[in-house]
């Protein structure tokens, strides 16, 4: 296709959603009554919905098409098949064992690998994936660059795991596996480069210890490795997904996120014994080995999701449209994490509103003010997510940021616009906000439930 300047959407809308418009004295009582956690909104009282990009984007007419054809046979469905070698075309690993979502696969393996006194690194662990490590008794361990922690880097591989941090680690501890998540959720969507995978592959190697990968955004990852890293521009981004798997042992995924469905996930791997015992575990939690946790019609959708993930136009379009918002946001004078990543745009909370202390929740109270001012709802990723120690203690994220998600094919320049325009406005009233406290939250995952009361 001509290189125009404008980059358009390759895709025409086929169905629409309705949305309601509020008023800010509503939104106002929405945070009452959520205790102003924005997880706890109805989602009719959000306009635009950038909590998260997993399961809320638009599937495409062959994606739904896919659901008419879905077997629901309880055992070797057709279904499966498609699944299975849609999985395999771009992930090459012997054993796909399909769950609900990545949080189940997660689950299952943590739960046949980890344990008191094991210590499981990653460049940066997300929610689920640390809580699911640390529900066994393991210790989720993040060894990130140093340029991760620096939201103004420019850094072009700010995913990057610190290779000589995991040498350390697996030379003193008791490793039983190594993940490494593409893109890096927690960083600020930041990609990991095939150098960094290759040169962590060999410490593990040294060690005798397996790398999986946190798959769920591998599309976008790839489309970054072959913009910016040296002798990939000419190579297709399906061709540098195959390369990413080929150095792993084993991957969980989200189907949620880049294979652009609403639900579903896997864990694959390499390791006969251990997909035995992981199998067994899928039976009593999740259901029979050809449907985990899927409908047929799901694992259809997924199937052809895969294929649309690693369109290059497609691809274009996403990654551009998602800078296109993270460059209004800094050409405002608003901090954000750069380079900006593939599946959101994370502002710098801690800078924008320097008068918070970490511990008043500086990324809630932005996040909070967003919807308030503009019924933008997106998310706290800093000390409320990260901050409770197991131990029951509190300490400071490293950074303390709000995620914009953009849910795939789902919102218009328009909608973008609007977000920008709420931004600014927010922004040049940032000294005005407060900081929140927590007055109820559970154990583990507490910014999910937790209830706040402004300072």
């Amino acid at each position: 296709m001509e290189q125009w300047r404008t980059i358009i959407e390759p895709f025409r809308i086929h169905a629409v959603e309705p949305i309601r418009l509020t008023s800010r004295d509503e939104r106002e009582g929405a945070l009452r009554d959520s205790d102003y956690n924005l997880f706890r909104l109805r989602a009719e009282d959000v306009l635009i919905d950038l909590l998260t990009d997993s399961g809320t984007g638009s599937m495409s007419s062959e994606q739904w098409a896919g659901l008419q054809r879905g077997d629901e046979s309880y055992a070797g469905s057709r279904s499966w098949f498609r699944f299975l070698e849609a999985v395999q075309e771009l992930f090459a690993f012997k054993h796909v064992i399909p769950t609900h979502q990545g949080r189940a696969a997660e689950k299952i393996l943590f739960s046949a690998l980890g344990g008191p006194g094991k210590v499981i690194p990653n460049n940066t662990h997300f929610d689920t994936t640390r809580a699911n490590a640390e529900f066994t008794g393991a210790e989720a361990l993040d060894i990130p660059i140093a340029e991760a922690h620096v939201p103004s880097s420019r850094h072009p591989f700010k995913g990057n795991m610190d290779v000589e941090a995991l040498g350390k680690v697996l030379a003193e501890h008791d490793v039983p596996v190594v993940f490494v998540t593409v893109t890096n959720n927690s960083g600020g969507g930041q990609p990991v480069s095939l150098e960094n995978l290759r040169a962590v592959r060999a410490r593990c190697d040294e060690h005798g210890v397996p790398l999986y990968l946190d798959a769920c955004r591998f599309a976008e990852n790839a489309w970054f490795i072959k913009g910016r890293e040296q002798g990939y521009a000419d190579v297709s981004v399906p061709d540098i997904v195959r390369e990413m798997a080929s150095l792993a042992d084993g991957m969980t995924m989200s189907a949620k996120k880049d294979p652009l469905a609403n639900i579903g996930g896997w864990l694959a791997l390499n390791d006969d014994a251990l997909a035995e015992a992981c199998r067994n575990l899928l039976i009593l939690t999740e259901g029979f080995p050809t449907y985990g946790g899927m409908a047929g019609r799901d694992m259809d959708a997924v199937a052809q999701g895969l294929r649309e993930a690693v369109d290059e136009d497609y691809l274009h379009y996403r990654i551009r449209s998602t800078a296109y918002l993270g460059e209004a946001l800094e050409a405002a004078g608003i901090p954000v994490v750069l380079p900006v990543g593939g599946h959101a745009v994370y502002i710098d909370a801690r800078a924008l509103l320097d008068h918070i202390a970490p511990l008043e929740y500086p990324g809630q109270a932005l996040a909070v003010a967003l919807y308030r001012e503009g019924g933008i709802r997106g998310c706290e990723i800093g000390t409320v997510m990260f901050g409770s120690r197991p131990d029951g203690s509190e300490e400071a994220a490293p950074m303390d940021l709000v995620r914009l998600a953009i849910p795939r094919r789902t919102y218009t320049q328009s909608h973008v616009d609007y977000v920008i325009e709420v931004c600014r406005h927010v922004a040049a009233r940032a000294g005005e906000l407060r900081g929140l406290r927590i007055v109820a939250q559970p154990a583990a995952l507490r910014h999910f439930s937790a209830r706040f009361e402004p300072l």
